[in-house]
């Protein structure tokens, strides 16, 4: 009788195992009442009935074609119910973001990518959308009317943006997520991918696109979520259970926690006691480093686990000489910054676009970052940072003598006496302030104290008030300009075109696009080319001025350009 009872204890050892996976999805009751919502025809009203909203609002975006102050184009048409689906072509009811194709990579103003960045992250743009009710997601349409197939991944977010309780964690889920692919048509689709079930309610959405693919502006109409009110149980179609599932949550776990928790993955108290390490402590200390530089920054974490010579590589201050936390956005927090201290010393590029949002980051966490590793800093992505307040451009003024290259693109949030600051950098070569709130007293400032300038972006900066007096200051104090974006920009005129072209002979790109003070019969877009002969990317977007003459000056005088806008 002795054999019988290793196998009654493996099988009950089995048996809890079951009952746990099933404790993690529902109670018994719980499963119950799900299967009767769905089998009963009596008159009660299910329990699990489904819910079907549009988007209330739009919360954030990167970017947008639309201007700041009116509905074409603009990335607020995405709330409410359809304007144009299911018609197909250019509506300007549609949301439409900046960019499109790979051209915007070519330009003289494109800025070298970050070698770290993980294979798999291929998002250029975001936009966020708040619902009314909080739901268990069981689809996500997104209604495209031009151009589809821009969207490449779908994430849900545990806050609930209308809920006056600030919550202890925000977690972000991918629901859905693909490599850019081509799509041939250009018409109007539904688009519903099939997502994945996440364990809490969600009425924030985020869309992240990548319009490199696209033949033409991608145009999106509304976003449909259809989510139940409470929490769906797994299906019980098959009797037989998968070994491999008994695992399925913890898989999940472990690849959730990449960057949020680097303070564990870092942690010499994880690492083990080895005594040898092979032959490969044999090798140069520098040919280590060349072979860990091809990692990523989770596998970094990883690696450093495993013995205390690869902690002592992947520690290497060496390694973090340049470091992009952009693809992990959602879990970059305060402990992440404080645990990366120790091995940031040496940066010069950081990128931490588009984190630190709803509280992940704060304004000392910020700061103490940039107190430790701010003096080597040569260039810093902050695009989205809504986190970021007037004492941050303070601390990154004061603590980054060498900077560079500075990125607030869509920094909304920022006050406008915050960008005073950024004229006491006066290394800096290059400056983007696309749709921020930066007026015209600071702007003057930057410009008369930053004469290294060589690009500038300025493209839907809707509080400057006289932008003939920004472009006769470029003119006189940055002569060494080479890209000008001046994107959307209401009251230039051909005096101010004069004194740019005048001063900032050393232009490669200017962006004019919807600058409608501009009119081709006072000789301006003739004078440009014949004064800017070095210009490879010109942008007319949208001025119906435009003429003949104009186009047959550019092609005699600039004999370099590449890239011409002229789009009614």
């Amino acid at each position: 009788m002795s054999p019988v009872f290793p196998m009654l204890t493996v099988l009950s050892m089995f048996y809890y195992i079951c009952l746990r996976r099933r404790a993690r999805t529902a109670t018994r009751g719980e499963m119950m009442n799900s299967r009767r919502a769905i089998e009963s025809n009596s008159r009660a009203l299910p329990i699990n009935v489904e819910v079907v909203q549009y988007a209330k609002e739009v919360l954030d975006f990167s970017s947008h074609y639309g201007s700041e102050n009116s509905m074409s184009y603009t990335m607020w048409n995405l709330a409410g119910i359809p304007n144009v689906y299911p018609s197909s072509g250019d509506f300007t009811q549609t949301a439409v973001f900046r960019t499109y194709g790979t051209w915007w990579d070519q330009c003289p103003s494109a800025q070298l990518p970050f070698k770290r960045t993980p294979p798999n992250f291929y998002s250029q743009d975001y936009v966020e959308l708040a619902f009314e009710e909080p739901v268990y997601p069981t689809a996500v349409h997104v209604l495209e009317t031009y151009h589809p197939g821009a969207v490449i991944r779908i994430l849900a977010c545990s806050a609930n943006p209308y809920s006056q309780n600030t919550p202890a964690e925000v977690r972000w889920e991918i629901l859905w997520s693909e490599a850019p692919t081509k799509v041939n048509s250009p018409q109007a689709r539904q688009f519903t991918p099939c997502i994945k079930q996440i364990d809490f309610p969600t009425n924030l959405i985020r869309l992240e696109v990548n319009s490199s693919l696209q033949d033409y502006y991608a145009e999106l109409d509304a976003v449909v979520l259809h989510g139940v009110k409470e929490r769906p149980v797994l299906s019980l179609k098959t009797s037989m259970i998968d070994m491999n599932d008994l695992d399925e949550d913890d898989d999940e776990e472990k690849n959730g926690s990449e960057m949020d928790s680097l303070n564990k993955q870092f942690s010499v108290a994880a690492l083990r006691e080895w005594t040898t390490n092979g032959y490969f402590d044999k090798l140069p200390y520098e040919l280590i480093q060349l072979i860990l530089s091809h990692l990523t920054v989770p596998d970094l974490c990883r690696l450093a686990q495993t013995c205390k010579l690869l902690y002592q590589h992947c520690c290497d201050p060496l390694q973090y000489i340049h470091l992009s936390l952009q693809p992990y956005w959602a879990r970059i927090n305060d402990t992440s910054l404080e645990y990366l201290l120790s091995r940031c010393t040496l940066i010069q590029w950081l990128n931490l676009s588009w984190t630190g949002n709803r509280g992940a980051i704060s304004v000392s966490g910020f700061s103490r970052f940039l107190k430790v590793c701010g003096s080597e800093l040569v260039r810093l992505e902050l695009a989205c940072g809504h986190f970021l307040n007037e004492t941050c451009l303070e601390v990154i003024a004061e603590m980054c003598p060498n900077l560079q290259e500075l990125n607030l693109s869509s920094c909304d949030k920022l006050p406008p006496q915050a960008f005073n600051h950024i004229a006491k950098v006066c290394s800096l070569k290059r400056l983007i302030l696309y749709r921020t709130k930066v007026e015209q007293t600071a702007l003057l400032s930057i410009l008369n104290f930053c004469s290294e300038l060589q690009h500038l972006s300025l493209g839907s900066c809707v509080m400057i008030e006289d932008y003939d007096l920004i472009a006769s200051m470029m003119g006189a104090k940055c002569k060494k300009l080479r890209t000008l974006d001046l994107w959307r920009c209401k009251n230039i005129t051909e005096n101010g075109i004069a004194e740019l072209a005048s001063g900032c002979q050393l232009l490669e790109e200017l962006d004019l696009g919807w600058c409608p003070t501009l009119q081709s019969s006072t000789g301006c877009f003739t004078s440009l080319a014949r004064k800017l002969p070095n210009l490879q990317k010109l942008f007319l977007t949208a001025n119906r001025s435009v003429c003949d003459t104009d186009i047959e000056e550019l092609a005699a005088n600039c004999t370099h350009l590449r890239q011409l806008d002229i789009l009614e």
